[in-house]
């Protein structure tokens, strides 16, 4: 049978049935559960913040997105009813977008809808993480959310998560209002949320493909590849073109403890305990076997760590191809302030 809840309130000794539902009492699924958990995420998990709402996907808009505190990216799906099966595909349709997504594109969302940065928000969430180790997105996990599971979702929710280690949950939600007027709201899962984050945990992470070999553009392509990068609306596209390649440019070998005093001077608000996970983006970025046009211009070594990039230089070969490319997107830049400046009546 599916999943269902049934409540009962204590009324002098004796037992009433709590038959009241959110049609009934005028609340509606976008406006007040999605607003409930997108408040309180521990509503249907301890581990979770949430950081979008009514996020745009190529298969449709997804109700909330939340990321866990080892950088799983959360899929929730919200119904008002009884959750049908068909709600596994819509949300297995999400995450099979959302996996592509990069570090730039979910800061970006996160932004949006907080206010705070990806970083920021992990950090107030999550206090004791260690931002630079962490992988964002190396997972995906959805949680479908609605009042009763159909029991073929349930059967096939419980198979995916035995067999396959498929990262889903069903929760169902019970809203009530006593006779006095308070409003109650229980919940049950289909999976315990201890064995649903072990899971999670113990799973083997996705690993984007990365490479330390430079690439081997001739000089036309190779300018151009570097040009449309850095022409990115991506926060670490921005700080390779703004940060690391001008005082590369001017220092010779940057060591990391030199960038991040870069980082500060380039802007004296940023917060000098948070420049250790912008690293970690920048080194991802420039260790990503697509990008070996950055590892082709950027040289760089290993002297601490097998997995911490540092003493970042520009081959010599390539310091005239960086600073043209540096100076035409500058001119850029100004030209086009320049056009979306308006002129003064009279001028």
């Amino acid at each position: 049978m599916a999943t269902e809840i049934k409540a009962w309130q204590i009324i002098n000794g004796k037992l009433q049935a709590m038959e009241t539902n959110l049609a009934e009492e005028g609340r509606t699924e976008p406006y007040d559960l999605e607003e409930w958990i997108a408040s309180t995420p521990a509503i249907i998990s301890t581990e979770l913040a949430i950081i979008g709402r009514q996020i745009t996907t190529k298969s449709g808009p997804l109700d909330l997105l939340g990321i866990d505190r080892s950088g799983n990216l959360v899929i929730v799906e919200l119904k008002r009813d009884k959750l049908p099966r068909e709600a596994l595909a819509q949300a297995i349709d999400y995450a099979s977008d959302i996996a592509n997504w990069n570090i730039d594109k979910i800061s970006e969302i996160c932004t949006k809808y907080t206010g705070k940065s990806l970083e920021d928000s992990i950090n107030e969430s999550f206090p004791s993480i260690d931002l630079e180790s962490l992988n964002i997105n190396g997972s995906q996990r959805i949680i479908l959310v609605g009042f009763g599971i159909e029991s073929s979702l349930e059967r096939m929710i419980e198979w995916l998560s035995d067999s396959y280690g498929v990262n889903i949950n069903a929760i169902a939600l019970k809203y009530t209002k006593t006779s006095s007027g308070d409003e109650v709201l229980t919940k049950t899962a289909i999976i315990s949320e201890e064995i649903e984050l072990e899971r999670v945990k113990s799973k083997k992470k996705f690993q984007i493909p990365m490479s330390d070999e430079p690439g081997n553009y001739e000089h036309d392509k190779l300018k151009q590849l570097l040009t449309e990068y850095l022409s990115q609306n991506m926060v670490s596209a921005q700080r390779i073109r703004d940060i690391l390649l001008p005082a590369c440019l001017t220092k010779g070998v940057l060591t990391r403890e030199q960038l991040k005093e870069e980082f500060v001077n380039f802007n004296e608000q940023t917060d000098i305990s948070k420049v250790g996970y912008f690293l970690s983006l920048i080194s991802s970025q420039v260790g990503m076997l697509k990008n070996a046009f950055l590892r082709q211009v950027i040289k760089y070594e290993y002297p601490n760590y097998p997995w911490e990039k540092d003493n970042y230089q520009i081959r010599n070969e390539y310091k005239i191809l960086v600073k043209e490319v540096l100076a035409s997107l500058k001119e850029q830049c100004a030209t086009s302030t320049r056009q979306s400046t308006p002129t003064a009546v009279g001028q």
